[in-house]
C-alpha cells in the first residue's frame, strides 16, 4: 500500500515547492522532492539539517515527504521540529497533528487539531480539523477492546516486499494479488515496483502451498505500479489500477484500466471511462452482482482525502457517472480500499472514522459505520478486504510482526458469546424499634442510567424484580414511601463484561443482586453520620468531611418534610466547659456548611453536647473514645 499509495504524488510534490520552482532556486532536494522520488529528497534534506541549512524548513519538506509516500508516522518528529524551529507554514501544525494521530497520540492530537480549527489559516483544512479532532477523540475508545475475528498471515503468499490487495480470478480459482517482489526499486519510497501475481494453492481451504506466477505482460508493465485486481463474479470482465510511469508524456494519475476475456484471451486493457484524469483513482472492487464497481478517488468532488464512489457497468461495457457514497461512509480523512462481502455489505478503509492509528478497516451496514476492531486493525495500515465466504477472507497490512512491507492476512469471524447483565433488585423496609426488616410488595422503584433515562419498575408479590441491563452502563436506583427515610442505591456494568476468552457458554447471564432498605423514620432517635473527623481543636469542615455530609444532604433533599437536630460530642479528656463550646462550633460548623447547599436554614438546628453524652461511659481504649467523638441528627418533627 505504501507503493501504490505514492505512484500519483508528484503532482502534489509540485504544488508544495511551487515557489522555488518559479524562482528558479531548487535545490537537489527539492528537484527529487518534486519528481515524486521521495526516498532520495529525505536523504539529501537530513544532510541540510546537519549543516544547519534552513533546516525548520527542511523537517517540514521531510516530513510531507514521508506523509506522501504514506509514511506519516515517521514524520512526526520532523513537523515538531519544523515548528519548534518557527517554520511559517499553513499547513504544518494540520499535518503535526494529523502524524500524532497516526502514532496513536490521540489526545494530543485531539488538542492540536482543536487549535488548529481556531487558529489555522488554510480554510480547507481548518474545515477538516474539527471534524479530525471528535476522531481523535472518539478514537482513544477504541484501545484495549477485544479481537472478534482469528487473524492469520498469509505465509504462503508475502515475502519481505510489498504483498497486498487479494482477490480471485473466478475461471482458474488463483488468488490474484500485487506485489513488489521482482520489482525494480521505485524512488518515491525505496520499495519495488508493483505487479499483479496469480497463485493456486495446494491446499485451497488451509491456503498453503503453491508458487506464485505473474499475470500476462499485457497486465504488467516495469515502469509502472499495477495493483487491486477484481474480477465480475462471470469472470468476463477485469479492473485493476495502474500508476502513471513517471515521465512528461505518461499518465499523470492513477487510472482505472479494464479489460475483457474474449474468445479465450483477455483483451489488451484500456482505460475506464470513469476515470478523473486530474486525480487518482484506485481499488477498483465489484460487488457480487457483477455490475457495481465500487473504487477509490482523491477527485476535487470529494469530501476530503480519498472518497469512496460507485458506478454501474453496462452491457456496452462502460460505466455509469461516478457516483459519491456520501459523508455517512466518507469523511475529512482518507476513505479507500472497498470490499464487498457476499451479502452485499460494504467493508472498507478509512483514517477518517475512529481508528487505532492509521487505515483501519469498517463495515457500512444499516446506516452505520463499525470499526471491525482490534485483531483486524492495529496501530499501522489495514486495508483492502476481500471475502472468500461470510465473516471470512483475506485482509492487507504494515503492522508490525510482518515479514516487511504490507503483507496478506486472513480472518475469520469469531462466534461471539453473548453476555447479558440483570440486576435482582430488593426491596425492605427496616424498622429498627421493632427490629424486623420486612420485603415491600409494589413499591416503585425508579432507575436512572447514565444518559439520564428513566424507567418506573414495582415490586412483586415478594418485594423483588430483575431487569436487564446494557453492558456499558451505569445506573441510579430510587425509592421512597410515607414515613421512611429515602433509600438510594447504584451499580455499573461499566468494565465488567468477561473477556470472550474466559467464557464457555454461547449465553451467559451475570446478575447484579441490590438491596433498597427503607428505614423507618423514628423521631428522635439519634442516627450517626460516619466519619466526620475534625482536626485537632478546630472545627472547620474538611474535604474528607464535606463528602460524608453530602450524604445528610441528600437525605434532607429526598426526605423534604423532616427537620432535624445536628449533634456534635466529644469525648471525656479535656475541661468540660472547653468541650460543650468546640462541639457547638464543630455543629454549627457542619449546619452551615448543609445551608450552603441549598437546605433550608429553619430545618436544622445546630447542638452540642461536649462530653455529656458518651456512648461509652468508661472508656479503656483510643477506639473507646473514637466512639464518643461523633457526629449525630436526628429528626425532630415531620411536617404534613
Amino acid at each position: 500500500m505504501r507503493s501504490f499509495s505514492v505512484i500519483g504524488a508528484a503532482a502534489s510534490a509540485v504544488v508544495l515547492l511551487g515557489s522555488c520552482a518559479t524562482s528558479g532556486s531548487m535545490s537537489k532536494a527539492d528537484k527529487r522532492f518534486a519528481r515524486g522520488e521521495y526516498e532520495p529528497a529525505i536523504a539529501l534534506y537530513k544532510a541540510d539539517v546537519a549543516k544547519g541549512k534552513g533546516a525548520a524548513s527542511a523537517n517540514f519538506r521531510i516530513g510531507e515527504a514521508y506523509r506522501l509516500s504514506n509514511r506519516l508516522d515517521q514524520a512526526e518528529p520532523f513537523y515538531k521540529a519544523a515548528l519548534d524551529g518557527g517554520l511559517r507554514n499553513a499547513d504544518l501544525a494540520f499535518r503535526y497533528a494529523e502524524a500524532l494521530k497516526a502514532n496513536g497520540k490521540f489526545d494530543e492530537a485531539a488538542k492540536q487539531f482543536t487549535a488548529y480549527a481556531q487558529n489555522g489559516t488554510n480554510r480547507t483544512l481548518g474545515a477538516r480539523a474539527e471534524a479530525s479532532a471528535r476522531s481523535a477523540t472518539a478514537s482513544k475508545a477504541l484501545v484495549g477492546t477485544a479481537a472478534s475475528y482469528d487473524v492469520k498471515p498469509l505465509d504462503a503468499l508475502n515475502t519481505p516486499d510489498a504483498d497486498f490487495s487479494a482477490s480471485r480470478m473466478p475461471s482458474s480459482g488463483e488468488l490474484v494479488f500485487a506485489s513488489g517482489r521482482d520489482g525494480k526499486t521505485y524512488l518515491g519510497n525505496g520499495e519495488k515496483f508493483l505487479s499483479l501475481y496469480a497463485q493456486k494453492f495446494d491446499d485451497p481451504t488451509a491456503m498453503t502451498g503453491g508458487t506464485a506466477r505473474k499475470l500476462e505482460p499485457i497486465f504488467n508493465n516495469t515502469k509502472e505500479h499495477q495493483a487491486s485486481a477484481t474480477y465480475t463474479p462471470d469472470g468476463k470482465t477485469m479492473v485493476f489500477a495502474r500508476s502513471n510511469d513517471g515521465s512528461k508524456k505518461g499518465y499523470r494519475s492513477v487510472d482505472l484500466w479494464i479489460s475483457y476475456f474474449r474468445d479465450g484471451a483477455w483483451t489488451t486493457p484500456i482505460l475506464a471511462n470513469i476515470n478523473d484524469r486530474t486525480a487518482d483513482d484506485f481499488a477498483p472492487a465489484f460487488a457480487p452482482d457483477g455490475t457495481t464497481l465500487y473504487f477509490s478517488s482523491a477527485r476535487k468532488s470529494g469530501l476530503g482525502g480519498n472518497d469512496l464512489y460507485k458506478a454501474t457497468l453496462g452491457a456496452n461495457g462502460r460505466f455509469s457517472p461516478a457516483e459519491n457514497l456520501g459523508d455517512q461512509v466518507n469523511t475529512v480523512g482518507n476513505d479507500n480500499f472497498p470490499g464487498i462481502a457476499p451479502d452485499g455489505t460494504l467493508y472498507f478503509s478509512s483514517d477518517g472514522h475512529p481508528g487505532f492509528g492509521k487505515l483501519d478497516i469498517f463495515k457500512y451496514q444499516g446506516g452505520k459505520v463499525t470499526n471491525l476492531g482490534a485483531g483486524v486493525n492495529s496501530a499501522g495500515d489495514d486495508f483492502a478486504p476481500f471475502f472468500t465466504g461470510p465473516d471470512l477472507g483475506i485482509f492487507s497490512s504494515n503492522r508490525e510482526g510482518g515479514k516487511g512491507s504490507d503483507d496478506l492476512y486472513t480472518f475469520k469471524k469469531n462466534p461471539r458469546k453473548v453476555v447479558t447483565f440483570y440486576a435482582d433488585v430488593t426491596v425492605v423496609e427496616r424498622d429498627d424499634k421493632a427490629k424486623t426488616t420486612t420485603p415491600i410488595p409494589g413499591e416503585t422503584v425508579t432507575i436512572t442510567d447514565g444518559r439520564g433515562r428513566k424507567q418506573d419498575v414495582p415490586t412483586g408479590a415478594d418485594g423483588k424484580f430483575s431487569i436487564k441491563l446494557d453492558s456499558a452502563q451505569s445506573y441510579a436506583l430510587f425509592t421512597d414511601r410515607p414515613g421512611d427515610f429515602t433509600a438510594r442505591g447504584s451499580l455499573s456494568t461499566v468494565g465488567r463484561y468477561p473477556t470472550q476468552e474466559s467464557l464457555t457458554q454461547p449465553q451467559t447471564d451475570i446478575r447484579l443482586p441490590i438491596t433498597l432498605t427503607l428505614n423507618k423514620i423514628i423521631v428522635n432517635k439519634a442516627i450517626e453520620v460516619k466519619d466526620i473527623f475534625y482536626d485537632y481543636d478546630k472545627y472547620a469542615i474538611r474535604p474528607d468531611a464535606a463528602v460524608r455530609l453530602d450524604t445528610l444532604v441528600q437525605t434532607l433533599q429526598d426526605n423534604p418534610k423532616i427537620n432535624i437536630e445536628l449533634s456534635s460530642h466529644t469525648d471525656q479528656r479535656g475541661k468540660d466547659a472547653y468541650n460543650l463550646k468546640l462541639s457547638q462550633q464543630r455543629a454549627e460548623s457542619a449546619v452551615a456548611y448543609i445551608v450552603s447547599k441549598g437546605i433550608a436554614k429553619s430545618r436544622i438546628t445546630a447542638k452540642g453536647y461536649g462530653e455529656t453524652r458518651p456512648i461509652v461511659k468508661d472508656p479503656k481504649s483510643e477506639a473507646d473514645y473514637q466512639r464518643n467523638r461523633r457526629t449525630e441528627f436526628k429528626v425532630t418533627r415531620i411536617d404534613k
